[in-house]
């Protein structure tokens, strides 16, 4: 529940900070004095709407919710808070969370229900509550609804794989001697690892051979008088083997450098171009040659497949059989607990709408073709109407009747409920309807509503008036006293009568 609510700086309202108690909470007074512009700084903190309230910020109490990303324990209270400075940011407990985030975290305790929205009847959402009902009802129900959607899921991936290979052998000819021909060019290039990088290394010594031939013989005529400075040295008494040995080596490299060019004579430059040329090519394709080796190995095993594909198209076709077999099987097990749970929500929506005045509510299950759901399709009537040509009237009792049909098994602990126009333009019969369902439905939800009526205003456990002064709004809550005259205003009008008051003093004593 929400205890305690601050909203600061919002269009009409300056300040305000209230506490809440559990059950129905009303909001009432004249028209303009800022009810919805209230309401909806509220459902701003359930991330609904969106609006620029300098800060607002709610206290929630036993919800019983575990979330360890927040560090939120089972008994702890939750702060959410709107802060709007340069922007809009939202904060759980003190730690920024992005609106997405906070419309999911809440959706488990929270629900508003508005007349654009008519999702409650859709019937995935009914199957959906069908099989929450079914499966509380029955230990074996959940083994069987999870069993059947994996089993979907796994039909859906081989059904795909068996169109992909009824695609595949329509060009299978054209696709299996592409698959030939791109393995025969790696095969006749036949590289190696390592082999590229050491034929580059030969492409730069061929091309800087005179280069380096001029140096070396510059180099030689110096080298052939180095004996004369061994000479010196020894004269010196210095040991020149340090010398000796630094010569030695830059002979060796240079003997080095004409032992290889002696390996290369042999070599067929253009040959050797080539080779690169085809090296490089294989490398710009496929990334690198350990790359479009494992390619070819990749395309080989498919080659396989398309040899094989007239088994395994057999074999997929089989396994589609079965398990079509199994999951039509699954899915009209499925249907039969769900008409049996159909039954029991029809019955307490029907028991709901003899307080709203409604009657001969209609839930039929018809079949459909088979998906992840299974093969039923949920659709409603009253007194053989389709909802859509329903009155918005009747369409906003009906939806409250199942919504308390529903709350009975769905909530365990206090959700948090939002009503728009619950009772706007409603007979004082149809208004009084709808105060007693929603006393019912207050076991379960924490409501909040705006009432036009006196019948509702008077059912509720806590009662606020929203009104202007000097240009602002403010709200408070109303004690008895000023709740006979806040309904005998309902009544009447702005000149209170005596029989209006004599009413609102009989509607709150019931």
């Amino acid at each position: 529940m929400i205890s305690r609510y601050y909203l600061e700086d919002y269009l009409s309202f300056d300040n305000v900070n209230i506490e809440f108690k559990n059950g129905l909470i009303i909001f009432s007074g004249p028209s303009g004095a800022g009810k919805s512009i209230f309401m909806n700084s509220l459902l701003n903190l359930f991330a609904k709407n969106q609006t620029s309230a300098k800060l607002s910020e709610i206290t929630l109490e036993n919800l019983n919710i575990i979330n360890e990303a927040f560090n939120i324990s089972s008994n702890d209270d939750i702060n959410i808070k709107q802060i709007t400075n340069t922007k809009t940011r939202y904060f759980l407990n003190n730690q920024a969370i992005a609106k997405k985030q906070l419309e999911i975290f809440t959706k488990p305790f929270f629900k508003h229900l508005h007349l654009k929205d008519t999702s409650d009847f859709d019937s995935k959402n009914i199957v959906e509550f069908l099989d929450f009902l079914s499966a509380k009802n029955n230990k074996k129900y959940l083994n069987i609804l999870n069993t059947f959607k994996d089993n979907y899921t796994t039909l859906k991936s081989y059904k795909d794989k068996y169109k992909k290979i009824i695609e595949d052998e329509k060009n299978i000819d054209d696709i299996r001697e592409l698959t030939k021909l791109q393995i025969k060019k790696i095969e006749d290039i036949n590289p190696n690892n390592g082999e590229y990088e050491e034929l580059k290394d030969i492409k730069t010594m061929i091309s800087k051979k005179e280069k380096i031939e001029e140096s070396i013989s510059i180099a030689r005529s110096f080298l052939d008088n180095t004996h004369q400075i061994s000479k010196a040295l020894d004269i010196l008494d210095i040991d020149s083997s340090f010398f000796d040995d630094s010569i030695n080596e830059v002979n060796a490299h240079f003997d080095n450098f004409y032992d290889k060019l002696l390996n290369y004579d042999d070599m067929d430059i253009e040959q050797t171009l080539d080779r690169i040329e085809n090296l490089s090519w294989l490398i710009k394709k496929y990334g690198s040659i350990s790359e479009a080796l494992e390619y070819k190995e990749k395309k080989k095993l498919e080659l396989d497949t398309y040899e094989n594909i007239s088994f395994e198209k057999e074999l997929l076709n089989k396994k589609i059989n079965e398990l079509e077999e199994k999951l039509n099987k699954d899915a009209i097990t499925l249907s039969t607990y769900r008409k049996e749970s159909l039954k029991i929500l029809q019955n307490d929506i029907n028991n709901y709408l003899k307080y709203l005045y409604l009657e001969n509510l209609t839930i039929s299950i018809n079949d459909k073709k088979i998906d992840i759901t299974g093969i039923d399709e949920i659709s409603f009537s009253l007194n053989n109407i389709n909802l859509s040509k329903i009155s918005s009237g009747e369409f906003n009792r009906l939806r409250l009747a199942l919504l308390t049909a529903r709350s009975i098994y769905e909530i365990d602990s206090k959700g948090i409920l939002f009503l728009d126009e619950i009772d706007a333009n409603l007979s004082g019969k149809e208004s009084e309807s709808i105060a007693k369902v929603l006393e019912i439905l207050s076991k379960n939800y924490q409501i909040f509503a705006i009432s036009h009526q006196p019948q509702l205003s008077a059912t509720a456990h806590q009662h606020f008036l929203i009104y202007k002064e000097n240009g602002n709004s403010n709200i408070k809550e109303l004690s008895k006293d000023e709740r006979i005259d806040e309904i005998s205003r309902m009544i009447s009008g702005e000149n209170i009568t005596n029989e209006a008051r004599e009413f609102a003093k009989k509607l709150l004593h019931n």
